[in-house]
């Protein structure tokens, strides 16, 4: 069973996939990359090479013309030497940066812009020889090899075929001008670099996707691999129960405060304490203000006695307030009838206190569900 749960057969999570991309783990295709180079760089060759050679040779008519001032001013040779230097490197770092360009370009549409220097960063474990072996026989390697001799063959064969048909035709050139065979010669050069370019091109055609999947498969994760990321994700179920329990108790300790907006106070009579506030005007049901448990319970009865809150005693319903109520929240549904019946009592009593009324007698305990009140609930779990 453990040993079934190593397989690596589920997808990667998202999880899994942003840290290997921090990590610079993502999928690159080398065949894209060389044909980024290649390409560019023959492209390259045929645009810049007529300009390039144009202006060596006006450079160099410059620099090999002699007169009588030059002879004199041996100086002169410096300055004729610095700009035949100079038009030799503009010439190379335009096109070094092209072919830099292409080939970022490349790197970025096959695996997307990676913001990391881990890959960078000196690993001496690459270098140990048994890993390094037993690298060699992964899927991704062998599949690397097995494409490479692909390729190989392919070119060797197209190179033997383009080199056997065009060499009768390029031994003849020797009896054609100057001007004439080099200008076939760049053309049998131009036409074998095409055919080669080609098949790069369908290589990395077949390399792009290629790698993909690899990568999706060297990122598979395992059902233990699964729970153990859950578990660091969401957090230990216990951990965070005792964390909720925290900020609980701190949100009911911070809601003393207002204790002294509440209409009033059911307690039972000295472990639990719930203060309750209505307004018809803003609140479509009543709302709990302030719940707490033993010593917080008397924090909130001393409060309300001292702002002159009704603290009342119904020990059903002020456990169930307390069990089934959160703080500014309404009450539920099924204890809108017990809380009328307070409130109406209440009522009757600030009535009694203005002098409008009679004061009414005690408090007759409204009826509560059994199934909300949690004394109950524990009662009927003892067996008799």
């Amino acid at each position: 069973m453990e040993s079934g749960s190593q397989d690596r057969n589920l997808p990667a999570s998202e999880r899994k996939l942003k840290k290997a991309r921090e990590d610079g783990q993502v999928s690159r295709s080398e065949d894209l990359s060389h044909l980024a180079v290649l390409g560019t760089g023959a492209v390259g060759l045929l645009v810049l090479a007529p300009v390039l050679f144009d202006r060596l040779q006006h450079s160099m008519g410059h620099q090999l013309s002699f007169d009588a001032k030059s002879i004199a001013q041996t100086g002169n040779m410096l300055t004729r030497l610095s700009d035949a230097t100079t038009t030799g490197l503009i010439g190379c770092m335009v096109f070094a940066g092209i072919v830099t360009a292409a080939t970022i370009f490349a790197a970025v549409a096959s695996g997307g812009w990676v913001n990391s220097l881990k890959p960078l960063m000196p690993d001496f474990s690459r270098i140990n020889p048994l890993s390094g072996f037993g690298n060699l026989f992964k899927k991704k390697k062998l599949l690397s090899v097995a494409k490479m001799v692909v390729i190989t063959g392919i070119l060797f064969a197209i190179a033997a075929t383009f080199l056997t048909s065009g060499m009768q035709e390029i031994a003849s050139l020797v009896l054609q001008p100057s001007s004439a065979a080099i200008v076939h010669l760049s053309e049998w050069i131009t036409a074998g670099m095409g055919l080669l370019l080609l098949v790069i091109l369908g290589a990395a055609m077949v390399d792009l996707p290629l790698q993909k999947f690899l990568h999706k498969d060297e990122m598979k994760m395992s059902h233990q691999e699964m729970k153990q990321e859950g578990k660091e994700s969401d957090g230990n179920p216990q951990i965070k129960a005792k964390i909720r329990q925290k900020q609980r108790d701190m949100a009911q300790r911070n809601s003393v405060n207002a204790v002294p907006k509440a209409d009033f106070v059911v307690m039972n009579p000295t472990h639990f304490a719930v203060a309750i506030r209505y307004d018809e005007k803003t609140m479509g049901a009543p709302q709990v203000v302030a719940k707490g448990a033993d010593l917080l319970a008397m924090k909130i009865r001393d409060v309300a006695k001292h702002h002159s809150i009704p603290v009342l005693q119904s020990p059903m319903l002020a456990r169930a307030l307390y069990a089934n109520s959160e703080l500014d929240q309404d009450i539920p549904s099924t204890l809108y009838t017990a809380v009328a019946q307070v409130l109406a009592y209440v009522y009757r009593l600030r009535a009694a206190m203005r002098g409008e009324g009679p004061m009414p007698g005690d408090l007759q305990h409204p009826f509560v569900p059994p199934d909300l009140d949690p004394l109950a609930k524990t009662i009927k779990a003892v067996p008799a």
